[in-house]
C-alpha cells in the first residue's frame, strides 16, 4: 500500500529543513509586525508636523488594517490556488515597496493610500505563513509551531520599535522608520525563496505540473524515501470562499470570524493608540514609543507562553482565559497611570494577554480548516477580523474627538475581548471533524 506523503509529514519527527522553514516564517511575521506598527511609532510626529486631529489620525492608523483584511481574503485564497510559496514572495515585494513609498508621502491622503497598499501584502503574508507552518509541522507540534510563528509578530515590533525610538530621538525624521522597514523587508526575500519550499500538503491537494517530482524532492531533503505516485486528486477541490460555508464548516467559520473581529478590535485599539495617548499625557514621543515596545515585549512573552502551554492545556480554554485577562488589562490602561514606568508595566501585561490570545487564535485556525481551504479559510477569518482591527482605532479616535475621556474609551474598547471569548466558548459544539482538520 502506498502511503500518503501528508501522513508521513504528520506522523514523523520534524526534519531540520522543516524547522528552518518555520523559523523563516517566524522571521517574516516579525517584519510583518514591524511594518504594521511602524505607523504607530511615527504617528505622534506625523500628527504634530501635519496638524491632524485624533479622528483623522485614527483613519490613517487604520488604513493598512483595511488593506490587511482585503489581502488576507484575496491573497489567502490565491495561496490555495497557485501555492503558498509564490504568494508569500509576492507579498514580501508588495510590503517592501509600500514601506518605501510611505517614506515619500507628503500628506495624509497619500500616506493612507500607500498604507492601504502595504496592508494587502501584510495580510496575504500572514495567511500564507500560517498555512505553510501548519503544513510543515507534524501533528504533535502543529499548534506549538503556529503559536511560535505568531510570536515573531510582537518580537518584530519590539526590535523594530527599539530602533524606531532611537531614530526618532536621534533624527526626528519619521520617514526614516519606513525606510528602515523597506530595507529590512526586502532583505528577507532571498531567505524566504531559499528556505521555504512549497508544502507537500498543497502539492498533493492541487497536484500542479511535476507535483510528484517536487514532492519526492522535498521528501529526499527530509531524508525520507520517495513515493511512486501521489494519492488521487480530490474530485471536489473548492478553494473559494463558498467552501467555508458548506454545512460542516459554516458554523465554525462564523464563530472564528466573530471571535477574530471582536478580539482584534480591542488589540489594535491598544497597539495603534498607545504612542499618541502617551504623548497626550505629556510624555515625549521617544518615551511613548518605548511604552509600545514594552506592550510588544509582553506580547512576545504571551505568544511564547501560549505556545508552550498548548502542549499541556486545552487550546480553546487557554485562549478564552487570555481574552478575559486582556480585557481587564486594557480597561486598566485607560485609567491614567502615574509614570512611564507604570504605563509600560500595564502595557506589557495588556500586550501579554491580548497577543497571547491572538497567537492561540491562529493555532485554532490552523487546526480548523482542511488543506484545500487552510490559507483561504485563515485569510477569510483574518480578513473579516481586520474589519474589527480597522474599526478599533477609528472608533476610538471618534470617541476621543467627541470628548470621551480615555478612562471611558478604554473599558468600552476592551469589551471586544469579552464578546470574542463568549463566541469562542461556542466552539465546543462547532468543532470540525478530525478528518477535515488533518486532511
Amino acid at each position: 500500500m502506498i502511503e500518503d506523503p501528508r501522513a508521513i509529514v504528520a506522523r514523523e519527527p520534524m526534519h531540520s529543513r522543516q524547522v528552518a522553514a518555520i523559523g523563516v516564517a517566524a522571521s517574516l511575521t516579525a517584519i510583518d509586525g514591524f511594518d504594521v506598527f511602524s505607523i504607530s511609532f511615527a504617528s505622534p510626529v506625523i500628527a504634530q508636523q501635519w496638524g491632524i486631529d485624533k479622528a483623522a489620525l485614527g483613519v490613517v492608523l487604520s488604513m493598512e488594517l483595511i488593506g490587511m483584511g482585503l489581502g488576507s481574503i484575496v491573497l489567502g485564497s490565491t495561496a490555495d490556488r497557485i501555492g503558498r510559496r509564490p504568494t508569500l514572495l509576492a507579498c514580501l515585494m508588495i510590503m517592501a515597496s509600500g514601506m518605501w513609498l510611505a517614506s515619500t508621502a507628503t500628506d495624509p491622503l497619500t500616506l493612507s493610500l500607500v498604507r492601504l497598499f502595504t496592508g494587502l501584502g501584510i495580510g496575504g503574508l500572514l495567511a500564507s505563513c500560517n498555512a505553510i507552518v501548519a503544513e510543515c509541522a507534524n501533528d504533535r507540534q502543529r499548534a506549538l509551531a503556529v503559536a511560535l510563528m505568531i510570536a515573531g509578530y510582537p518580537l518584530g515590533a519590539v526590535i523594530g520599535g527599539s530602533i524606531a525610538a532611537e531614530i526618532l530621538a536621534a533624527a526626528g525624521r519619521w520617514q526614516a522608520i519606513f525606510e528602515f522597514g523597506a530595507f529590512a523587508t526586502a532583505a528577507l526575500i532571498i531567505p524566504a525563496a531559499v528556505f521555504v519550499p512549497e508544502t507537500i500538503a498543497f502539492l498533493c491537494q492541487r497536484q500542479p505540473n511535476h507535483a510528484l517530482q517536487r514532492v519526492n524532492r522535498i521528501l529526499a531533503q527530509h531524508g525520507r524515501r520517495p513515493v511512486p505516485t501521489l494519492p488521487p486528486k480530490p474530485r471536489s477541490d473548492d478553494s473559494s470562499v463558498k467552501g467555508l460555508f458548506e454545512p460542516d464548516l459554516a458554523r465554525i467559520t462564523m464563530i472564528l470570524t466573530l471571535a477574530c473581529f471582536m478580539h482584534i478590535a480591542t488589540f489594535y485599539f491598544l497597539m495603534k493608540w498607545i504612542p499618541k495617548l502617551v504623548v497626550d499625557m505629556g510624555y515625549p514621543a521617544d518615551g511613548a514609543a518605548g511604552v509600545l515596545v514594552w506592550a510588544n515585549v509582553g506580547g512576545a512573552v504571551g505568544s511564547i507562553a501560549v505556545s508552550l502551554l498548548t502542549q499541556k492545556c486545552r487550546l480553546q480554554q487557554l485562549v478564552i482565559g487570555a481574552m478575559l485577562c486582556g480585557s481587564v488589562a486594557v480597561g486598566i490602561f485607560g485609567q491614567g497611570l502615574a509614570s512611564l514606568t507604570t504605563l509600560s508595566i500595564n502595557a506589557a501585561v495588556a500586550g501579554l494577554f491580548t497577543t497571547g490570545a491572538t497567537a492561540g487564535l491562529y493555532a485554532i485556525f490552523a487546526q480548523s480548516f482542511p488543506t484545500s481551504l487552510r490559507a483561504g479559510g485563515t485569510g477569510f477569518v483574518i480578513g473579516v477580523g481586520r474589519g474589527g482591527a480597522a474599526l478599533g482605532p477609528i472608533i476610538a479616535g471618534l470617541l476621543l474627538s467627541a470628548g470621551w475621556p480615555l478612562s471611558w474609551v478604554a473599558p468600552f474598547m476592551a469589551c471586544g475581548c469579552l464578546v470574542a471569548a463568549a463566541g469562542l466558548s461556542q466552539m465546543t459544539v462547532a468543532r470540525v471533524r478530525p478528518s477535515k482538520v488533518q486532511k
